[in-house]
């Protein structure tokens, strides 16, 4: 058995660093409550798929769980004690340190029993005028009334006695904290000048919730939050009308079964086990916080215009070079070109197809679109393109979990434009990012494309850390347009990919052979290295490749932001294997696989992640990199990022999370580092490329 952590469980480990953003205490103020809000969040999804997905293997029977190669009910032990002690570190981080931090700065997180008669009366008026239609009172009379909690809504419950002192048997009644409607942060009168007083909704229920029961003394309120199975239960289905299902599916979504119910760990447990009981829970069902749920709430948290407690601003650099050109596709056909967001404008990207919806000599415009932003320039673009006589497809992915319904929309209404839409294949998901521009040059059909490793998304791309190419190199955009032909007619490809990597054609087997080229050189007692930049690294198939290359002495350095199940540094199998994970203001998306090649540097980018799903069951793409001026970058970049010795941690099998910190006095942050490299690098190529045009121009 190959040394492997369970996926879910290295996940949390990630979410643990997230986590430690929160309490680092050289990370601004209300970024730390921006952690706070991305650990829960996060969490939120993960109960909602995976625990969901575990609890759901529990419940098929010892046949199925006999077929699975790890015990689900030993990791939804393992989980549900990790998060725990997790939630308790939350709690500690948020009442400990994040609440006296606030109150140092002037802001006040005032609780019920604090308020001053002036705030009380306005928390009084505010209730009356504003809550008291959403607020939802439910007596609880075991399982005669069960009310429908709403996924991820807030609620308490009340443990009651009758005032009349008839009966002493407790009286349980639930309440909606109405944050769907309203803000979570309400503004108090303050104490004193100079001063921000909050209190957070939850308790301005808290203290009015006398007036919704008057036969009964309130002797105490805990919240609780329920999530509900996020799955569609579609993605194997090769039958019917695909797109029908998911329409449906979505719809039942936030109906679907519990896959958690959070409770404030103070709550009684009589109060628990008779909630259990109303809402047919099990103990895997149950998660115990803090007095708040919710806490993505945070991400709105009031700033009051208060800079110093934020992150310096590092607004994307444009490249006035392209974004400035009156045709980007004449910048291209000069040399190809690399974006890199968030540090660099997404513009000339949005450009890219609005110059291709005008330019008349361009034919045609093909796109794959996993997720779209709600408001989208690019599906703008590719809207205007048909209305100008464009021939213009793009291949929709509407199995894109929680972007479901904004594909959709999105697709009727590029349909509706006159833009050939295809929609997902069942059993298979389309995750590549490629889009292809055809324009008529001197007669002759050329074509430009762009390839990433990031979505056409205008909004993750101010946060999301990617790398795009825009090249009209023939090896690689001949072989794009094969894969949109594959997409289109679901016709084989009469011609092999030789440059680009296709899943469910030949991407695992470029993979397999690049490892298999240090393994060799390794062997004869050449230097070999490998480099890996990814998302996730969870295929065992890949991760015994790995272990093979470093028993033969091929170094491997990766850094991997979320899921690692490979483990670095087991004697006589991983010694020569060295993880890190890098989180910090801006989410690290990009991959970038690197072979030393004997001293060449094969020099990849991709879309896809070394996951079972994404090697498997996925059609991905991964591209090499043959532009010098765009490798040197790119070689540039990994160099930074091994260098950073603040926000980087080892991964190990201990899943400590240590920082990995060296011998230097200088402090070594790479997003900074690399928001200014970027700057200089392309600065720099502009200029090489003016100067070899103006030596050209005066030969």
């Amino acid at each position: 058995m190959i040394p492997y952590i369970n996926r879910d469980i290295s996940w949390l480990s990630f979410n643990y660093r997230v986590l430690q953003e929160a309490k680092d205490p050289s990370v601004p103020l209300f970024e730390r409550l921006k952690f706070l809000a991305i650990y829960s969040s996060n969490l939120d999804e993960f109960f909602r798929v995976r625990v969901a997905h575990n609890r759901n293997l529990i419940r098929t029977g010892k046949k199925t769980i006999k077929e699975l190669d790890f015990a689900p009910d030993k990791v939804l032990t393992q989980i549900l004690k990790i998060v725990n002690a997790q939630q308790e570190e939350y709690s500690s981080i948020f009442d400990d340190q994040i609440i006296p931090d606030l109150r140092k700065n002037g802001i006040n997180v005032i609780r019920r029993k604090k308020m001053t008669d002036e705030q009380v009366e306005f928390v009084d008026q505010y209730f009356k005028e504003n809550m008291l239609p959403f607020v939802q009172p439910v007596l609880l009379i075991g399982k005669k009334v069960t009310p429908f909690l709403n996924n991820g809504a807030l609620y308490l419950v009340l443990d009651m006695r009758e005032k009349s002192g008839k009966s002493k048997k407790p009286v349980y009644a639930i309440v909606k904290i109405p944050s769907d409607h309203l803000s979570r942060f309400l503004e108090l009168p303050p104490k004193e000048k100079d001063q921000k007083d909050i209190i957070i909704l939850d308790d301005v229920v808290r203290h009015s919730i006398q007036h919704l029961f008057p036969g009964y003394d309130v002797l105490d309120s805990y919240s609780i939050k329920l999530t509900r199975d996020a799955e569609l239960y579609i993605d194997d289905e090769f039958s019917g009308d695909l797109l029908s299902k998911i329409k449906k599916s979505i719809a039942k979504r936030d109906i679907g079964p519990a896959s958690r119910l959070v409770y404030d760990r103070e709550m009684t447990k009589e109060l628990l086990e008779f909630l259990m009981g109303v809402f047919d829970l099990e103990k895997w069902d149950l998660l115990s916080e803090g007095r708040y749920h919710n806490n993505v709430d945070f991400f709105k948290f009031p700033n009051y215009g208060m800079t110093h407690l934020m992150n310096p601003p590092l607004p994307p650099q444009p490249i006035d070079y392209l974004e400035k050109a009156p045709s980007i596709f004449d910048k291209i056909a000069e040399q190809d070109w690399m974006v890199h967001v968030p540090y660099q404008s997404y513009a000339s990207v949005v450009k890219f197809f609005e110059d291709a919806a005008v330019d008349p000599t361009v034919t045609h415009i093909k796109i794959i679109q996993y997720r779209v932003a709600k408001r989208s320039r690019i599906m703008n673009a590719l809207m205007r393109a048909v209305r100008n006589g464009k021939q213009v497809s793009a291949f929709i992915e509407i199995k894109a979990r929680f972007d479901e319904e904004a594909n959709l929309y999105w697709g009727e209404m590029l349909e509706s434009a006159g833009v050939m839409v295809k929609y997902s294949i069942p059993g298979l998901k389309v995750h590549s990012k490629t889009a292809i521009v055809r324009r008529v040059e001197n007669n002759v059909p050329v074509i430009y494309a762009y390839m990433s490793t990031g979505n056409f998304h205008e909004d993750t791309a101010k946060i999301y850390s990617d790398l795009g190419i825009f090249t009209r190199d023939e090896r690689l955009t001949s072989e794009a347009t094969r894969l949109f032909s594959y997409l289109e007619t679901k016709n084989l490809p009469s011609r092999t990919f030789n440059h680009i990597g296709v899943g469910k054609f030949n991407l695992n087997k470029i993979l397999e052979d690049l490892i298999d080229d240090e393994i060799a050189n390794a062997k004869s007692g050449k230097k070999a290295e490998i480099f890996l930049k990814l998302n996730s690294i969870e295929d065992k198939g890949m991760i015994q490749k790995l272990y093979d290359a470093s028993q033969a002495g091929v170094k491997i350095k990766m850094v991997v932001r979320g899921i690692c199940s490979l483990v670095p540094g087991v004697k006589g199998i991983s010694d020569n294997i060295e993880a890190t994970s890098i989180v910090d203001r801006f989410l690290e998306h990009a991959r970038i696989f690197i072979f030393y090649k004997q001293g060449k540097n094969e020099i990849y980018l991709s879309s896809a992640d070394w996951m079972e799903r994404n090697l498997h069951r996925r059609i991905e793409t991964i591209f090499p990199i043959y532009a010098p001026h765009i490798r040197k970058q790119i070689l540039d970049l990994i160099e930074i990022q091994m260098n950073d010795n603040v926000k980087s941690r080892y991964i190990d099998v201990k899943k400590t999370n240590t920082y990995k910190r060296d011998t230097t006095d200088l402090a070594y942050r790479s997003q900074i580092e690399t928001y200014y490299y970027m700057k200089r690098s392309t600065d720099q190529i502009i200029q090489n490329l003016i100067e070899s045009k103006n030596k050209d121009a005066n030969a």
